[in-house]
């Protein structure tokens, strides 16, 4: 299928790459195109946004969780039965895994997968300033792939007159084939207060439907699309590879999935499904017990100290877990899943609430991100799942820290800078903070299922 795909990036962070992204993704759909997405890094929230709210399908890129092969694999056969790919970027366009590296940057993205870019310029405030910047990052590297050029919070009145200068500089340059395609003005429609879907209730969630809707509308009369599909040009991908997967899923696997569980990579789960794996998802806020048959528990990351008087009042729920977990159900949890395992949780409003409880220790509101970024997480002691000596890649992401973080692992960040004990691997139990990447280790998951097998052999 022939496909047009391009790579949203901007010089930093906060300066309109999602709604950017998400008003293109909005419009293309409004055209009748299939259209998917991307984020690069390890951000859930992005690709949560793409899903949720503009129903379109999306998944990570990341060139810390994977090599260039296996990124390239992954867009090919994520993109292939779509007709326009919007990658959205991350950080500043250079800024890489590392800093002052340009290592897994949004830049190396495009750059592995040959990808053009359209740069989202902020241009608030300027004139011939907005010049210098923008030969700065055409200069900076010369395989930039930069082609086109947005400008963010224009008016239509200045618009005409940014665009001449701009172009006119960047033909005296060298820089003729690089266009400005459009811009974004001041509106309401373009602003995006929260994207945290866990914040967002069923009628909030339809009002930004709505509000995306509107973003596609007016993006469709300020940016010429048909020049940023000339400028993706098309690529013909073929049938995505077959991957190896277990015909009878046997195994049922216990996954935490509502508002206050929703961190999944879309990786992790397709890496279960292809060892013979159903993910079977319930809610912690709602279900009285277990769904049946199940004999693995997943509890990813997500909003659990929004929900903490929910979760801790659903107490037949949190008895059954206790008591599968003592039996011996194996289980991953991760961030929200982890503070959702030990003696209690501290809510937002700093109330404290009895939680699930086979993990000793009690977890806070810091007011802060807490350690934050990519991070190798190498196991210090003999694991079920994990074993000493072996690494697996994730990222931590949170506000919330515990009074017992673990010590069987220490999580080691990519420049060697800093380093922490982390998890928990208590037998059948493995929890932390690390968000982790199952493919990055498949011995793991391997193992993991396995063990899920054995408790499934007991149960017969």
């Amino acid at each position: 299928m022939e496909n047009s795909g391009f790579l949203i990036a901007a010089p930093s962070s906060n300066s309109g790459k999602t709604v950017a992204s998400c008003a293109l993704m909005a419009a293309f759909s409004q055209l009748n195109k299939k259209v998917c997405a991307a984020k690069c890094g390890p951000d859930y929230i992005d690709p949560m946004f793409h899903r949720e709210v503009l129903g379109v399908k999306s998944v990570n890129l990341d060139l810390f969780f994977s090599d260039k092969e296996e990124l390239q694999e992954l867009y090919q056969n994520h993109m292939a039965d779509s007709d326009v790919s919007i990658i959205e970027g991350v950080m500043g366009y250079y800024d890489g895994t590392e800093f002052g590296k340009c290592d897994g940057s949004a830049y190396e993205i495009a750059k592995v997968l040959d990808l053009p870019v359209i740069l989202v310029f902020p241009c608030r405030g300027m004139g011939v300033s907005a010049l210098a910047l923008l030969k700065g990052m055409l200069e900076f590297r010369e395989d930039h792939n930069i082609r086109g050029i947005i400008l963010n919070r224009v008016s239509k009145g200045l618009y005409p007159r940014m665009k001449q200068m701009i172009e006119s500089e960047l033909t005296r340059m060298g820089y003729s084939r690089i266009r400005v395609v459009g811009y974004i003005p001041e509106n309401e429609v373009f602003r995006l207060e929260s994207r945290h879907l866990g914040l967002v209730t069923p009628m909030e969630l339809k009002k930004i439907q709505e509000q995306m809707q509107a973003a596609g509308t007016l993006i469709r009369e300020c940016v010429d699309l048909e020049e940023i599909l000339r400028i993706a040009g098309k690529k013909v991908f073929e049938k995505p590879k077959c991957r190896k997967e277990q015909p009878d899923h046997s195994i049922r696997i216990a996954a935490a999935k509502d508002e206050a569980f929703c961190f999944y990579y879309k990786e992790n789960l397709r890496c279960l499904r292809s060892l013979g794996c159903e993910i079977v998802p319930f809610s912690p806020i709602r279900d009285k017990c277990l769904p049946e048959c199940c004999s693995g528990l997943i509890l990813g990351g997500g909003y659990p100290e929004l929900y903490a008087k929910q979760l801790s009042e659903n107490d037949s729920l949190m008895a059954e877990i206790r008591d599968r977990l003592k039996m011996g159900m194996p289980c991953l949890a991760e961030c929200g899943g982890f503070l959702y395992l030990m003696d209690s949780m501290e809510s937002q409003e700093g109330v404290s609430y009895p939680m699930v409880g086979v993990l000793k220790g009690t977890s806070e509101n810091q007011g802060k991100l807490t350690r934050f970024g990519y991070v190798s997480v190498q196991a210090m002691e003999e694991g079920a799942f994990l074993k000493k000596g072996e690494v697996i890649k994730g990222h931590e992401f949170h506000h919330w820290d515990s009074t017992n973080n673990g010590n069987d692992c220490l999580a080691v960040k990519p420049d060697q800078t800093r380093r922490w004990e982390c998890m928990h691997m208590q037998g059948n139990i493995m929890a932390g903070f690390p968000h982790l990447y199952y493919p990055s280790n498949r011995k793991l998951v391997e193992r993991f299922v396995v063990a899920c097998e054995s408790v499934n052999e007991k149960e017969r």
